[in-house]
């Protein structure tokens, strides 16, 4: 993706070896990038929410792995790396699904050849990442154009949280479609849920669709089924922090709100699915843990002034109780399709196993 004209991923290593972000908890007011200097700044960027969305956690965790190698590359690092990232987010499966792949290609390798290999690797799943996404933008594109073929005009899309490119290392999963649509002339239109409590559709989703010139309209929460009932929304895509092998999503808090009005409203729901993000292990979604983040996401608000000074206040009561609870389960019944890397399944277990049989069959 482009800002201000220059291209930019969200995690990359600079010429000098250092390993950079961008700071997406400044965002939208500011945009920073931060440097990754070992792996306990790995750690704290994953779990402060620097960097967020499944894809880019893993592909941080496997730049996180890297770090600790070239600091130590003895057995022990490598297992305290593993298990300091791990602990970090508890939800999305691609933070494990990175580790357990560089713990398993750098293990077999004497300590000496360590570093070098686990930055290749780390570069590696970087590119993957931006490959799968690329191939779902594809798939996606071929149901966006059949959509308007048969409907004209503008497509309304409804999109919740950030599933964009701040969520991946380019272009983003459930805006791979709508950039790609939006790049070949097809006209279409955000309705971007603002997602509180940490306001990633607000401030990120609004953010890159505006940087890309792509036409939105932020909107509050709630107001998604409001706009269906009134036929505003020709569809939803999401994306997912976790996936079981049936085919329930688990994502932010709030997706199986606007699944429950889609299907009220005869309104197609699709969830946009890189492969590393299905758990083969799980084929019930009641068995994912939810993360439970901090209070204060949902008492406090950062927002810019008229000054123009960024100011973080409080919301509810002082000493009200406050719970947070990150991520919801939205059944696999609820979903019209998952738009994968190598097309669009059902989302049953018959229909990931179709479409990832050696998967599958591993579990």
């Amino acid at each position: 993706m482009k800002i201000d004209g220059k291209p930019h991923r969200t995690i990359w290593q600079d010429g000098d070896g250092a390993v950079r972000i961008i700071d997406q908890t400044q965002l939208p007011h500011r945009f920073e990038t931060v440097v990754l200097a070992d792996l306990g700044d790995a750690a704290h960027a994953i779990a402060a929410m620097l960097v967020r969305g499944a894809p880019l956690i893993g592909a941080t965790a496997a730049y996180g792995m890297a770090l600790a190698m070239r600091d130590d590359p003895s057995d022990a690092a490598l297992k305290a790396a593993h298990d300091t990232l791990l602990a970090t987010r508890p939800t999305a499966v691609n933070l494990r699904w990175a580790l357990d792949d560089m713990t398993a290609r750098l293990s077999v390798l004497a300590p000496p050849a360590r570093t070098d290999a686990a930055f290749a690797r780390a570069a590696a799943v970087c590119d993957e990442d931006v490959a799968i996404n690329g191939a779902i933008g594809d798939h996606g594109l071929g149901l966006l154009r059949a959509i308007h073929e048969r409907k004209g005009g503008t497509l309304n899309i409804l999109t919740h949280c950030n599933a964009g490119w701040l969520a991946t290392v380019d272009i983003g999963t459930a805006t791979a479609p709508i950039y790609r649509a939006h790049d070949a002339g097809i006209p279409v239109h955000v309705w971007v849920d603002e997602t509180r409590p940490r306001n990633q559709g607000a401030a990120l989703t609004a953010w890159e669709l505006g940087r890309h010139g792509v036409p939105h309209t932020v909107i509050v929460d709630n107001a998604g089924g409001h706009l269906m009932q009134r036929g505003r929304v020709d569809l939803c895509f999401v994306g997912t922090d976790r996936t079981t092998a049936s085919g329930d999503v688990c994502n932010k808090i709030g997706t199986y709100l606007k699944a429950l009005a889609a299907h009220d409203n005869g309104v197609p729901f699709y969830v946009c699915l890189p492969s590393p993000t299905i758990d083969w292990s799980l084929s019930d979604g009641a068995a994912i843990p939810i993360e439970e983040r901090s209070g204060e996401e949902v008492s406090h608000i950062a927002g810019l002034t008229e000054a123009g000074e960024v100011m973080r206040v409080l919301l509810p009561p002082q000493g009200s109780p406050v719970a947070n609870p990150a991520f919801d389960v939205t059944p696999a019944r609820l979903v019209t399709g998952l738009i994968t890397e190598r097309g669009i399944a059902p989302a049953t277990a018959e229909g990931l196993a179709a479409m990832f049989p050696e998967f599958a069959r591993a579990a």
